[in-house]
């Protein structure tokens, strides 16, 4: 399978697409290049949500596997969202071409260090790490089924979260220029945590926020005014993460002065009057000659 990301993360192809080495390849080099920001804890929850789930071609018996590349550091909390894969035994494998930060590459990355985490100065130096992370990769599985035959526990996602571990009904209310309130009703097995993300839907920094299981409101607050934001909403549980939920909300324009008044000329000064812009603290106030008016 195979997802892109940037401030949006992409599914181009799911596990069970396709079945043969010939297909993928094809699939590879018919692939557009995504570009944009670098949100990589998105994506890694969007592989968890979306990619690992027995519906996308991920079989229950089966390794999990993630091979993360990037070109960049990270613009939101990448360990986080890391840490909640390899919670549920899923490797993660990172490799890191031209500006990426090696130390948060090691964040992401499953033990041991120095076999899942690769860095080169530029894309055509991958092609020399293929033929290594190929043995590791295989290696790996090996050792990890070998263990699984033996009868040590392997933790798989669940094939069916449903409303038993997902929220519902998520409300945005009291919607103001700078916060915004929001709800949601627990599922019937209370989590232990949950993850809030929320970012510009246009491009921006992703902010987050973790609550303990048994709240299930929040209020967010230091918005940007007049700005759409997508907002999510994750159970986090000791082996498991539910469904997410979704919602989408405009902040309110700041108000403006209103009713602009001129009043007492002189040959050097004026007086100006307006009805105040509720919330202000200060006003910045222009002014400049007609361009077609006299010298002053």
């Amino acid at each position: 399978g195979l997802s892109q990301y940037s401030s949006d993360p992409r599914t181009e192809w799911d596990l069970s697409a396709y079945s043969t080495r010939d297909q993928v390849l094809e699939a590879i080099r018919n692939l557009r290049y995504k570009g944009g920001n670098t949100f990589t804890g998105l994506a890694l929850t969007h592989i968890l949500e979306q990619n690992l789930k027995p519906d996308a071609g991920a079989r229950l018996e089966a390794e999990k596997l993630v091979i993360l590349l990037t070109d960049g550091k990270s613009q939101d909390d990448a360990s986080l969202a890391a840490q909640m894969l390899k919670n549920l035994g899923i490797e993660i494998f990172a490799i890191g071409v031209k500006n990426a930060d090696e130390a948060e590459l090691k964040q992401v990355a499953s033990e041991p260090l120095e076999l899942t985490v690769y860095n080169v100065v530029d894309f055509p130096l991958l092609s020399s790490l293929v033929g290594r992370l190929t043995r590791v990769l295989c290696t790996r599985i090996k050792k990890k089924s070998n263990k699984e035959n033996a009868g040590s526990t392997v933790k798989d996602i669940p094939v069916n979260t449903g409303p038993q571990l997902s929220p519902t009904d998520l409300k945005i209310s009291a919607v103001t220029s700078k916060s915004m309130h929001l709800t949601w009703s627990p599922p019937l097995r209370p989590p232990k945590k949950y993850r809030i993300v929320y970012y510009p839907s246009k491009g921006g920094i992703t902010k987050e926020v973790v609550l303990d299981g048994a709240v299930s409101s929040l209020q967010l607050s230091n918005l940007t005014s007049h700005t759409e934001y997508l907002v999510s909403v994750f159970p986090i549980y000791d082996t498991v993460v539910g469904d997410g939920l979704r919602g989408v909300t405009s902040t309110l324009p700041l108000s403006s002065p209103r009713s602009l008044r001129v009043s007492e000329l002189t040959h050097n000064s004026i007086r100006l009057s307006w009805k105040a812009a509720r919330g202000a603290t200060q006003y910045l106030v222009l002014c400049s000659a007609a361009p077609d008016g006299a010298e002053d």
